[in-house]
């Protein structure tokens, strides 16, 4: 079980970005719907546990080294075409909203202009993918068990000092980033897949045994799923306040000590690094085969780009490029739960070849 805890670690570590851990994606998809809210995340957590330990389970059945792989293997060659082409192009997009929101960490928590942030962080990523793939998983896993931690304090001192007796949890329209909490729930985990997926069938694919990487996407979808309830229902608490800001957790972090939202800062930097990195390898990893000799270089290239690109503004990226990615991400998911269905079907002695 300890790889699978490690997998769904990582699981955790590659989703969990700039904006989920930062509270701006669970305030536009969850939160800003008030308590309804709240059903939104426990369908969001039922499907990432579902959909998790069957990508997993495919990259090991796979063994694959690249998502296109496992695509092709659920979706057939011509849908299969055009999923692998959407993963690809979000998973750059992804990069490009980590390396703004670490610059819109150092701006809101240090005062340290956002360009610092963007690079720095630009050139961690570049660094570390560079890396052993065993590495990469071992490193983005790293940082889970701190966010949930500082999450847990933060949503149990919200909830302390709060005044049910005076609550408003109305919903902030401006800031709902879908028609309504289902489409917000289902938006949220679609979009996640589009750009996780690429990730967990590599994780899935250093297992050989499928049970393992199964559970490791259970845990992992089920801790993602615990951590979107306890930050919702932290900003639930001081909602109108929070809507207006880029980083809402640092706020409730800093409402309960500077120092903790010291921490939190660092915190959040990691999973934005986390993310940053699982989307930078996956990218790269499907454009130039990992053991190429172009691969270091090509690495260095994407990354400076997606440097270039990241000075948009971290909150328009992600109100705009997520809910795009989801609505697209609808048609993984459906092929994905196709295959579970067909799941028992020998697979082809070709396909076992050509992964």
């Amino acid at each position: 079980m300890k790889k699978s805890f490690q997998m769904g670690g990582a699981f955790i570590g590659v989703i969990v970005g700039a904006g989920f851990a930062s509270g701006q994606e669970v305030l536009q998809f969850f939160t800003s719907f008030g308590m309804l809210g709240i059903l939104g995340t426990v369908i969001a957590t039922a499907l990432f546990a579902f959909l998790g330990m069957n990508l997993m389970q495919l990259g090991s059945r796979l063994q694959t080294k690249s998502h296109q792989h496992v695509i092709y293997h659920i979706c057939g060659r011509v849908l299969g075409t055009a999923i692998d082409f959407i993963i690809t192009f979000f998973l750059f997009g992804v990069t490009v909203v980590m390396f703004s929101g670490s610059g819109a960490i150092f701006e809101q928590q240090f005062g340290i202009p956002g360009t610092v942030g963007n690079l720095l962080m630009a050139v961690l990523t570049i660094a570390t993918v560079l890396m052993s793939v065993q590495k990469v998983i071992a490193l983005i896993s790293a940082f889970t068990p701190f966010l949930l931690l500082a999450v847990i304090v933060i949503t149990g001192y919200s909830l302390v000092n709060f005044d049910f007796a005076s609550a408003d949890f109305a919903a902030a329209s401006a800031n709902q980033a879908a028609p309504n909490w289902l489409m917000g729930g289902l938006l949220y985990v679609s979009y996640n897949l589009a750009a996780g997926a690429a990730m967990m069938t590599v994780m899935g694919g250093t297992v050989k045994d499928e049970k393992v990487a199964g559970w490791g996407g259970i845990i992992g979808g089920l801790g993602l799923g615990l951590l979107i309830l306890l930050i919702n229902i932290s900003m639930l608490t001081d909602l109108k306040a929070l809507a207006a800001v880029p980083m809402p957790m640092l706020v409730l972090a800093n409402n309960i000590s500077p120092m903790l939202g010291g921490l939190m800062s660092v915190i959040l930097l990691g999973m934005i690094y986390n993310t940053a990195v699982g989307m930078l390898y996956a990218f790269s990893a499907r454009i130039v085969k990992p053991d190429s000799p172009k691969f270091k270089m090509s690495v260095g290239i994407f990354g400076a780009v997606a440097f270039g690109s990241s000075f948009v503004g971290f909150v328009t990226l992600v109100g705009t490029v997520y809910p795009v990615m989801g609505y697209l991400g609808f048609a993984l998911i459906a092929a994905i739960v196709f295959a579970w269905f067909r799941r028992k079907k020998p697979m082809p002695a070709n396909e076992l070849v050509n992964s």
